[in-house]
């Protein structure tokens, strides 16, 4: 079927539809509300995207998003760098900020272990965690991954790698929905599964 919209802001459309939780109504939205903005937004909209792929870089030691070699969390020495958050994506470290209350670090995995995607270990960011436990002393997981078979393959992996070590292992309180993934979560809900987080091994 031929698009009603004319080629420019049928593209337009498309490349909104790309982006998560956006759907036809609301790349039309966004389309038509893109043309309305003046030349000076379009240029700074445009700009900020050529350029968001080479600002942004991994932080080289917890894997955020970051626009230097190291992120200003894991730069920050009045945070406790002995108790580290570990979340699948970006997404979550910023949701885990908003909440206000954690003073400890993250470490992002950028993916879950999923067998069925042929995603093993070796494809995250799991060896860098293993390299930063080495170099602390009784340090404290807190895996925050969402509860779906990947992140449960991934828990039972992470446990296993540090069974023999001298690691305190905790995760987030079971009050979370199965399935729920951590970017969807309110603040309350996050605050209290982080001050409620539990042993694995008492499971």
């Amino acid at each position: 079927m031929k698009s009603v919209y004319p080629e420019p802001i049928q593209k337009l459309m498309n490349f909104f539809k790309k982006l998560p939780g956006i759907g036809e109504k609301n790349a039309e939205r966004m389309a038509l509300s893109t043309i309305e903005l003046d030349d000076e937004d379009l240029k700074n909209i445009s700009s900020t995207i050529e350029t968001i792929k080479k600002d942004i870089k991994n932080c080289s030691i917890c894997g955020q998003l970051t626009t230097s070699d190291i992120c200003p969390i894991c730069a920050d020495e009045n945070r406790n760098h002995n108790l580290i958050c570990v979340v699948e994506d970006a997404k979550s470290v910023f949701k885990f900020e908003n909440v206000g209350n954690y003073d400890g670090v993250y470490h992002v995995l950028h993916g879950l272990i999923s067998p069925i995607e042929n995603i093993g270990p070796e494809n995250i960011n799991l060896s860098s965690l293993v390299k930063r436990i080495e170099n602390l002393k009784k340090p404290e997981l807190i895996l925050a991954l969402k509860s779906t078979v990947e992140g449960e393959t991934t828990t039972l992996y992470i446990k296993k790698i540090f069974e023999k070590k001298d690691v305190v292992i905790s995760r987030l309180a079971y009050g979370i929905p199965m399935g729920t993934e951590i970017d969807y979560l309110d603040i309350i809900t996050l605050d209290k599964a982080l001050e409620d987080r539990k042993k694995i091994s008492e499971e």
